[in-house]
């Protein structure tokens, strides 16, 4: 868990073992159920992540975002919705976020990318980055709040929870 508290690197280049990090994590998302992945949780500290929310209806036209070296530039708005974490398996929390956000990233060409994203895939964006900064979810939780996961979270910190899905199309 030490990666997941750690500021990751940026991406420098771009090769075909970059390229097939990026499907194995699509796959992991996929496979977990989730909707965005970044690359500390899959044990790598590299300043990219994954999100796939088309799976819902009013967001079938948002294709699957890779996000490389990604930066929130302006955010507005905040409201409070649920958020679980596959790293952080069987704990979800209302969280604030902010409900509107300006996002900066490369694409595979490291041609810089500048998006608005609103509820939904602005929380997603925002849940990853924090990832991508050593930041989880539970910590945005108030005190109290966290105080009752703390048989959970002792447990995971042990070890003694797995996740219940694969790292890699190849892994057995």
């Amino acid at each position: 868990m030490d990666i997941l508290r750690m500021k990751s690197k940026p991406v420098e280049k771009i090769d075909v073992k970059f390229i097939d990090l990026i499907q194995n994590m699509f796959y992991t998302m996929e496979k977990a159920s989730g909707v965005g992945l970044a690359a500390p949780q899959i044990n790598l500290s590299k300043s990219v992540a994954v999100i796939d929310v088309s799976y819902l209806e009013e967001y079938q036209d948002l294709k699957p975002m890779t996000l490389i070296n990604p930066e929130i530039i302006s955010s507005s708005g905040s409201s409070f919705e649920e958020e679980g974490c596959l790293s952080i398996p069987f704990i979800k929390a209302e969280v604030e976020r902010a409900e509107k956000i300006t996002l900066k990233y490369f694409d595979f060409d490291l041609k810089e990318v500048t998006v608005d994203l609103e509820g939904f895939p602005a929380r997603v964006a925002q849940h990853e980055i924090d990832h991508l900064n050593g930041i989880l979810f539970i910590d945005r939780l108030p005190k109290e709040k966290l105080k009752e996961f703390k048989k959970e979270l002792s447990l995971i910190k042990k070890g003694k929870v797995e996740a219940e899905y694969l790292l890699f199309k190849n892994s057995k």
